[in-house]
């Protein structure tokens, strides 16, 4: 088709200018087709909220656009045959997960701290001492009882905890966002913690 370039659906493929997002289900088609617009496709819809992601985290955009490159490779030998339901947490997970893992290795040569450390204090306060730092996805029976944690607050709560936690935003972002005071977000978080601590040991998790 000349040098259109492809968007595809289940009956077949129908031409796309690059221009303009499409919805999820037409770019998970891309994958399945094999098509290399599936990786154009994906990085205009969520180019800048895997970029978020990743900037929260390495505090680098030089960085954090490497990482975005590296997780539109991973999505790409990743489906088929993996189908992910919600496509934007899908990306967002892996993209979280090499931002961690490049923050790692860099903390690794330079033996020092950085924006990291805060989130590990943080959550050291009411996580298992081994699992500090590390993704609690990684931990089925810890990643079940935090989800279940999660289930039972107020929305605006689980929000903030999932901005903070999740997505690595800062204070002022959250504050920002939300329209509320930094101190109020950080003793919001700070009563999340506690709950979130006293709720894992009713689960029979060790803190």
């Amino acid at each position: 088709m000349g040098g259109e370039k492809l968007a595809a659906f289940e009956g077949g493929a129908v031409p796309w200018s690059g221009k303009g997002k499409l919805e999820d289900e037409a770019i998970l088609a891309l994958y399945w087709e094999r098509s290399e617009q599936a990786i154009s496709a994906t990085e205009v819809k969520y180019g800048k909220y895997c970029t978020c992601i990743a900037h929260n985290i390495l505090d680098n955009s030089e960085d954090a656009k490497e990482c975005d490159n590296d997780t539109w490779l991973r999505a790409w030998n990743a489906m088929p045959p993996g189908r992910p339901q919600r496509l934007a947490a899908f990306l967002g997970k892996i993209t979280r997960i090499l931002a961690i893992n490049r923050l790692e290795r860099e903390r690794a040569k330079k033996r020092g701290g950085g924006v990291m450390e805060v989130f590990v204090e943080e959550l050291g306060e009411c996580l298992p001492e081994r699992r500090a730092g590390v993704d609690p996805a990684d931990d089925f029976v810890l990643r079940d009882a935090i989800n279940r944690f999660l289930a039972v607050l107020p929305a605006e709560n689980r929000k903030l905890f999932v901005r903070r936690y999740w997505y690595f935003s800062s204070i002022r972002d959250i504050a920002v966002d939300y329209g509320m005071g930094e101190s109020k977000v950080k003793m919001a978080l700070l009563r999340m913690r506690s709950e979130l601590r006293r709720f894992l040991e009713k689960e029979g998790i060790e803190v």
